[in-house]
């Protein structure tokens, strides 16, 4: 089947929620088809996906999410790492196969007012759930208090929506469009196996708080290529679940192939965490260009965490102005309790959420202006990492920046150094070979 969203009364910028909710639930109900989007601005509430669907956005169409929280109630899903009860996701597919999402159009996700409400309780010092909304979600979500989270607002319950979430799906497409203005993160698969995600454009302020790029959560076999991307925070994440919860699901993050893409802005480009309890490996990021990014090649975890990641390869990297380039930091520090003695330099015992890093491949990278340091990599005492080797690599600083060292990643429990050396902390069996660190006195520091 073949349908034109126009054929169902949809009208330029009126509410089209009742036109595309139709053209969907008929998809459905004849067992699957195509759903084309004419240009135009098409205004509309959240979209669900059905098995053996394809949305077409054609050039110079933008379906254009309208921002009213009471629009998006209640669905179950990952946030943050946990399993729980978040707002629902603007575009959304729950257990369902063979869907694509392709074409040259838009999904706009009209994040600004999401972004503005989340910095107003910031400001205001909100700590608990006020809304009606976060109050449902707080009656959902039993023991959320307990519950680790990455500075996103799980303490008050403002669980924001992605742009886009596939949940328990396979055999997943999207390609060639744009995402834009996420109240959250852009694109979130969450269980899926078989993606391809191709071609995409994602873009958003680099201010807007949370606002990840592609982030792959406990997700088989995937194919991310030719992506360009500039956002408000991680720009292509792979996560697995935090803490106690994602242990309990034990669904790895693997097989995953990133390639031929461009991430611009954000806290990092390739990035592994901070999310890393049912583990993360067999993964490779080749070919890829990061520019202006806080970090380049990014893994990040702390006690508590759990996981284990494994078996990773960076290879023919380009990074331009980052803070830092290499950043593999055990000493993570978003969203934890200061307090916790987390970060204690002292060896703390083993247990299941220790996280651990080994087998990890950096070679033929190319790192120029880094403003931070050359390099950030610290293990734990008890977990150092593991089999580290970098390789025909050149790093050089910008040593006019006035950006400290101790800004090269998020971190907390670590003394303070001068030097914007690439620093080494609690690594084993570590294999620098032909690797060269311009600008700073010491290239290389060990504490």
């Amino acid at each position: 089947m073949h349908y034109d969203l126009a054929a169902f009364g949809a009208q330029g910028v009126h509410d089209n929620s009742r036109a595309f909710a139709a053209a969907l639930r008929s998809l459905q109900a004849a067992g699957g088809g195509t759903l084309q989007v004419g240009k135009g601005t098409w205004r509309t509430g959240p979209l669900e996906l059905f098995s053996h669907s394809t949305l077409v956005l054609d050039e110079g169409a933008v379906v254009s999410f309208i921002p009213e929280v009471e629009r998006y109630g209640p669905v179950y899903t990952r946030w943050e790492g946990v399993c729980c009860y978040g707002l629902h996701p603007l575009v959304f597919s729950s257990g369902q196969e063979h869907i694509t999402i392709t074409g040259t159009g838009c999904l706009d996700g009209s994040g600004a007012l999401w972004w503005e409400l989340l910095r107003d309780k910031r400001r205001s010092g909100q700590s608990v759930p006020q809304t009606p909304g976060e109050q449902e979600l707080a009656r959902l979500n039993v023991g959320f208090e307990q519950q680790p989270g990455g500075g996103g607002g799980r303490g008050i319950q403002f669980l924001r929506p992605p742009l886009v979430q596939f949940y328990q799906c396979t055999e997943v497409r999207i390609e060639g469009i744009s995402l834009v203005n996420a109240p959250f993160w852009t694109l979130h698969p969450v269980f899926c196996e078989s993606l391809s995600i191709r071609g995409l454009t994602i873009t958003n302020p680099h201010d807007a708080p949370n606002t990840d790029g592609i982030d792959i959560d406990s997700c088989r076999n995937v194919l991310i290529e030719d992506c360009h991307i500039g956002v408000g925070d991680d720009g292509i994440a792979l996560k697995s679940g935090s803490g106690e919860d994602g242990i309990r699901v034990n669904k790895p993050t693997c097989n995953v192939r990133v390639r031929n893409c461009t991430v611009e802005d954000g806290h990092g480009g390739i990035v592994i965490g901070s999310e890393t309890a049912g583990g993360v490996f067999d993964v490779i990021a080749e070919d890829c260009t990061f520019k202006g990014t806080d970090r380049g090649i990014r893994i990040k975890t702390r006690r508590g965490r759990g996981g284990q990641i494994r078996d990773l390869s960076f290879r023919r990297l380009t990074m331009e102005n980052n803070l830092c380039p290499l950043s593999i930091n055990m000493f993570y520090r978003c969203g934890a309790d200061v307090s916790s003695g987390l970060f204690s330099l002292d060896p703390l015992p083993v247990n299941r959420t220790t996280p651990s890093i080994k087998q990890v491949t950096v070679s033929d990278i190319r790192a120029l202006g880094c403003r931070a340091s050359a390099g950030f990599i610290a293990g734990l005492p008890e977990s150092p990492i593991e089999q580290l080797s970098i390789k025909r690599s050149a790093f050089s600083t910008d040593e006019a920046s006035p950006v400290s060292p101790d800004e090269s990643d998020m971190f907390l429990g670590l003394p303070p150094v001068q030097e914007k050396s690439f620093r080494i902390l609690n690594v084993q069996d570590l294999v620098c070979q032909d690797v060269s660190v311009q600008g700073p006195r010491e290239p290389f520091i060990y504490r």
